[in-house]
């Protein structure tokens, strides 16, 4: 136990192996020239002192102390700070090599952080993370090789900092997007909210019946008390269902930017989920593949939120082609009110869609239907690289003819009479909230 305190633990820092070089250059040089050995013996002798005393000021020193302060859940595909609160304990100052466990999923074998200490200052060492995929994460130990400022030796202090961490859907964008949601803004810029009327099953009041009033909503019970006529009034419902379904097919796989298609569906679901909440509108979820997935019914307590976070914590991508058929059956069975739904899916092809058009029409016959899927960012990239040789012109005509069908894929949903987003995965939360934001000013529900 001893030798693994006072050994086990000691390294070799690189001034020491320079200086050792040094000595057999000079001790070679002693070989030629007689007068240099007694220096090169007395320079070693009082070399060999400093190490002593560099090992005694390491290992007679207390061990620094670390706590490591982060979040209890991460946010997927966003940065996420970490903060390690390091002492030194030591009286004398200390240069400390600082290594932080990460996860395997960040794949980094070099994390190294440097910091330069005096007696018994504290300070925050802070680095950002940035997960690019849902689940646990491991965090193992913090390992500090301190030295002093000669730097000969180093001392390696292990310190029991483990903790595991659950890697959630993007919820740090729900304070980005939640201001898009409040009808203040509308104020703020000269808007005028109008109480508008309507025949929807959402009562407000009653009141006196005034010329132009729609004979139809007379209450007679209220006339016959007030020996006036009375009539009921009625606003635009507000709360409205929405349901976010998300195609887990083998499509929504692809890559971008170190997250799935599927991730950035999530990401953008759960945003939407809280600007339907602070909207009033009751939202609901459906998964789906080759087999249903998880169904959330729609509501608009504020703890929905909560629940549609963890069903989406653990979905994963099926490598299968999805049935939409299947799909069609579940929302005819399940989503019994007219509902705005909003499928995040990819098409890649025209033909892919045409697969799938008559299920998306019999959606489209029952609900307000719209559609969201990817741009493909890498064939915009070949189709607008400069060509340079005839393979260069083939694989640029092949990219604009892919790029193109996307273009014909909206026309061809719209054509139905279903709406649709065809956007580039950094682009898909904002273009999806803006979209429903639309609806919602349109009443188009």
């Amino acid at each position: 136990m001893l030798i693994r305190k006072y050994i086990g633990d000691l390294f070799v820092g690189r001034r020491l192996y320079i200086a050792g070089g040094g000595f057999i250059l000079l001790f070679v040089a002693a070989f030629f020239i007689n007068f240099i050995f007694p220096v090169a013996v007395f320079l070693l002798l009082l070399f060999t002192l400093i190490i002593i005393s560099d090992y005694i000021m390491l290992f007679s020193a207390q061990a620094p102390t670390v706590q490591r302060d982060m979040p209890d859940r991460m946010s997927n595909g966003d940065g996420n700070k970490v903060t390690l609160k390091i002492r030194n304990n030591a009286m004398h100052r200390l240069v400390m090599n600082i290594i932080d466990e990460l996860p395997f999923q960040f794949q980094q074998r070099d994390f190294v952080m440097q910091r330069s200490f005096t007696s018994k200052q504290q300070k925050h060492v802070s680095y950002t993370l940035r997960p690019s995929s849902r689940g646990e994460y491991y965090f193992g130990k913090t390992i500090i090789y301190s030295a002093t400022i000669l730097n000969l030796l180093q001392r390696r202090h292990r310190l029991d900092t483990e903790k595991s961490v659950a890697v959630y859907p993007s919820f740090l964008q729900l304070r980005k997007y939640q201001l898009m949601a409040k009808s203040t803004l509308i104020n703020e810029s000269g808007g005028k909210k109008i109480r508008k009327v309507g025949h929807s099953m959402e009562f407000e009041q009653i009141k006196d019946y005034v010329m132009g009033d729609d004979m139809r909503t007379i209450n007679w019970k209220a006339t016959a008390r007030k020996s006036n006529l009375m009539v009921n009034n009625y606003v635009d419902e507000k709360s409205q269902q929405v349901y976010c379904i998300i195609d887990k097919g083998r499509l929504m796989k692809m890559p971008f930017n170190g997250l799935t298609l599927l991730d950035y569906a999530i990401n953008s679901t759960l945003v939407m989920a809280n600007v339907c909440l602070q909207k009033q509108d009751r939202i609901g979820l459906i998964t789906f593949a080759d087999k249903m997935g998880e169904i959330v019914a729609a509501d608009k307590k504020m703890v929905q939120r909560e629940h549609i976070m963890q069903v989406l914590y653990h979905q994963e991508t099926a490598f299968l082609e999805s049935d939409f058929e299947m799909l069609y059956t579940q929302v005819r069975h399940k989503i019994k009110q007219r509902s705005l739904i909003i499928l995040y899916t990819n098409f890649e092809s025209l033909n892919g869609l045409k697969r799938q058009i008559n299920y998306l029409r019999s959606i489209a016959k029952h609900h307000l239907l719209l559609v969201v899927f990817f741009e493909n960012t890498e064939l915009i990239k070949l189709s607008e690289a400069d060509a340079k040789n005839v393979e260069d012109i083939y694989i640029k005509t092949i990219a604009e003819k892919f790029a193109f069908e996307k273009r014909l894929i909206v026309k061809e949903l719209n054509k139905y009479g279903i709406l649709s987003i065809l956007s580039t995965p950094e682009n898909l939360t904002i273009n999806s909230v803006n979209k429903y934001m639309e609806i919602k000013s349109r009443q188009a529900l």
